[in-house]
Formats: structure tokens, C-alpha cells, sequence
């Protein structure tokens, strides 16, 4: 048997829903472009572009001017989105909308970004390969580090922020295992209603998230070896792609 792939993405659709799991991570079948998800990506493009830019430079009116070239880009790289995008300047006037946002919720000029979309990954088990990529992850001149991940929707209602960080939490643990250092801060930053949520992890939430980590891989493979992915409705189903094929609708 092939080593198992884990990243956070896989872990979700595994909790959310074992028969959406199968869909894209066993049959890995094709799935509808969601314009939220690719709206997201500009976004997250124009972002990862400011930070090459000098301390002064990244202000609000470089990333609107980088907007368009990595919209631009975008389009060549996926060129079905021009057809379903049907009214450019709302989709424009959206992702400007969002980049403002992320300028009320911290300084791009004011401290350096060490890495962008940096890839995490480790042997977890002889079974199970781990890895996901961080959208930044910034190494302080005094050592400390901090991973972010920006966010395109809105913030988690309350009680909910737990499970919105246990991403973070993933390539904390990939990144202390790795490296020997523990992450000071965690920080989601919500695009939609400009809110921040943080988080500084403890060795002993870091070894708990490696538990919960293990402890679904063994289920996934468990599920592999005995092709056994029960569907779970949810009202996530009502945004699936696989609605129409899933055992539970049909």
C-alpha cells in the first residue's frame, strides 16, 4: 500500500464527511470551480506579491495595483473562470474590498516576511506522510516565529475557534518538529469581517494535535482497507459537488 498523503484539507474532509473524502482523495474525482475558493487565491496571490516589495511599497495602493496583473494571471492559468465570472467589476470591487480589509488588521510595513507559501511536510508514521503549506510564516530577528493564514470568509462564531486553528496547529507541529522550535503565535486573519484570531500553542496542545493526527490516519486507513466511507449529511452537502452521485441524496 501507498504511503497515505496527510494535510489539513484531507484531515477536514475526513471529519466533515468519510464518502467526501473518498470523492477527492481516493477516486480523485473532478470537481465544480468554486468562485469563492478562486477569489480566495487572488486574494492570497496579491498578498504573497506585496511581501516582495520593499518595507515603504506595501501599502493599499500597491496591491490594488498588483490586483489585476495576478487576476491576469489567474485567467491564463484557469481560463473557464472568465466565462463564470459574469460580472468583472463586482469581482474586482470584492477582492479590493478584502485587500483593504487585511490593511486594518496589521502593518505590512512595519516587520519582514521570512517565508511565503512555504511547504511543511515529515514522515508522521511509516504510513503516513504529513505536509501543508502556509500561506506566511515570519521569523522574528529575535527567533520567535508566528504562522498566518489569511481568510477570504468570516471569522468562527464563538466556541468555534478552536476547530478553525487546529490548521495552524498542523503546521505548528510540522514546524516544531522539524526545526526544534516551537511557534510563538498562531494568527487566522478573516478578510470578510476583519477580525483576528490567535493563538500561542503550548508543547502540550502541539503533542495532543499529533494524537489527534495519528489517530485518524489509523481511521482513514482503517476505511481504506475495508472500503468503508459512510457519508455524513451536514448542510456542507448543500455546497458538495458530489451531491448528485452520494449515497445519501440518492
Amino acid at each position: 500500500m501507498e504511503q497515505l498523503r496527510l494535510s489539513p484539507s484531507r484531515v477536514n474532509d475526513f471529519t466533515n464527511c468519510p464518502q467526501l473524502y473518498k470523492y477527492r482523495a481516493i477516486l480523485n474525482l473532478p470537481e465544480a470551480i468554486s468562485l469563492d475558493a478562486e477569489r480566495g487565491k487572488l486574494v492570497h496571490a496579491v498578498l504573497e506579491d506585496l511581501f516582495e516589495l520593499p518595507r515603504p511599497e506595501r501599502n493599499s495602493d500597491s496591491a490594488l495595483a498588483i490586483l489585476p496583473q495576478a487576476w491576469q494571471k489567474q485567467l491564463r492559468d484557469k481560463p473557464e473562470l472568465e466565462a463564470l465570472v459574469t460580472d468583472q467589476k463586482e469581482w474586482m470591487d470584492r477582492a479590493q474590498s478584502l485587500l483593504q480589509t487585511y490593511f486594518g488588521l496589521e502593518d505590512p510595513t512595519a516587520f519582514d516576511s521570512t517565508y511565503r507559501e512555504l511547504h511543511l511536510e515529515k514522515n508522521f508514521t511509516e504510513q503516513i506522510y504529513l505536509h501543508g503549506y502556509v500561506d506566511r510564516l515570519d521569523v522574528a530577528p529575535t527567533g520567535e516565529v508566528r504562522i498566518v493564514d489569511y481568510k477570504t470568509g468570516k471569522s468562527p462564531k464563538p466556541g468555534w475557534e478552536e476547530k478553525a486553528l487546529f490548521q495552524l496547529r498542523v503546521y505548528a507541529l510540522l514546524y516544531w518538529r522539524n526545526e526544534g522550535v516551537l511557534p510563538r503565535l498562531l494568527q487566522l486573519l478573516y478578510l470578510g469581517d476583519g477580525k483576528t484570531v490567535k493563538s500561542s500553542p503550548t508543547e502540550k496542545e502541539l503533542e495532543s494535535t499529533e494524537r489527534i493526527l495519528r489517530n485518524i490516519g489509523d481511521e482513514i486507513l482503517t476505511a481504506i482497507d475495508t472500503d468503508f466511507f459512510p457519508p455524513k449529511k451536514s448542510r456542507l452537502c448543500d455546497w458538495c459537488s458530489f451531491k448528485n452521485i452520494c449515497p445519501a441524496h440518492n
